[in-house]
């Protein structure tokens, strides 16, 4: 599962990757690149995001096609459908080979497509004499580019950004086996920069949209991790000391 993530850089830094790539309605598999520019509408704060410790609940930059063009606008990590609200606790994730068709998620599945823009994310492993005792991890890629985690949401469009009850998002993640550190884990479904721009688009079927989700992630050769302090399991705790090594303090815990 994914449940926790670092978005720090600046905006552009991000937009950069993604904004020039207009999805076309072509067949799979894709044609890459797709150098054709979208429109960037909305304001961006052109400061660091400076968030290391993402989690559940909070609201979170997110990036979707709007009806005429990219809008890059926070929403809260956590969805449930109408009908599902008050009887369960809001969704973060939704697993890839299910989520077209799930109940809880399909009246999204065209109309909710999103990317979040992101730096790296953490799993836990468990210690193999004490289970009690996890170890966080920091999983970027090796290139050191920006990620972009597929996801679905419910948000506004048009002119108004005004939130309602019920907007929010989840991150989808891989198949099971996939994990990094634990093949049984989840991890999130990380799509290069011209699959994140094709996932978006309202022009991409329904069931284009799931082939591509199910076949494009990349692969795990693209990732690297690292050990980090035990002070990311905290939400209260933020900073750039978060996705640095232990130190020996830190592993005597």
């Amino acid at each position: 599962m994914c449940g926790r993530f670092a978005q720090y850089r600046i905006a552009y830094e991000y937009l950069d990757k993604i904004a020039m790539q207009l999805p076309l309605p072509l067949p799979l598999p894709l044609p890459l690149p797709l150098p054709l520019p979208l429109p960037l509408r909305g304001s961006v704060n052109p400061e660091p995001i400076g968030r290391y410790n993402v989690c559940p609940q909070s609201l979170v930059q997110l990036l979707h096609q709007d009806d005429d063009g990219l809008r890059m606008e926070p929403v809260k990590w956590g969805y449930a459908p109408l009908w599902a609200q008050g009887k369960r606790p809001p969704a973060i994730n939704a697993r890839v080979e299910t989520a077209a068709t799930s109940r809880f998620f399909r009246d999204i599945w065209q109309t909710g497509r999103a990317i979040v823009p992101a730096d790296g994310w953490y799993e836990w492993k468990k210690d193999a004499e004490n289970p009690k005792i996890k170890q966080p991890y920091y999983i970027t890629l090796r290139s050191g580019e920006p990620m972009f985690f597929a996801a679905l949401g419910r948000f506004q469009r048009g002119g108004s950004l005004e939130p309602r009850d019920g907007d929010g998002f989840v991150v989808i993640t891989s198949s099971s086996a996939a994990g990094m550190l634990d093949i049984h884990d989840r991890r999130p479904l990380v799509l290069t920069p011209e699959y994140a721009a094709h996932w978006m688009s309202s022009d991409l079927p329904p069931r284009e949209a799931e082939e591509l989700a199910l076949k494009h992630g990349l692969c795990v050769e693209e990732f690297e991790w690292r050990p980090v302090g035990k002070d990311v399991g905290n939400v209260r705790n933020e900073g750039p000391e978060l996705i640095d090594r232990p130190t020996l303090d830190d592993s005597s815990d």
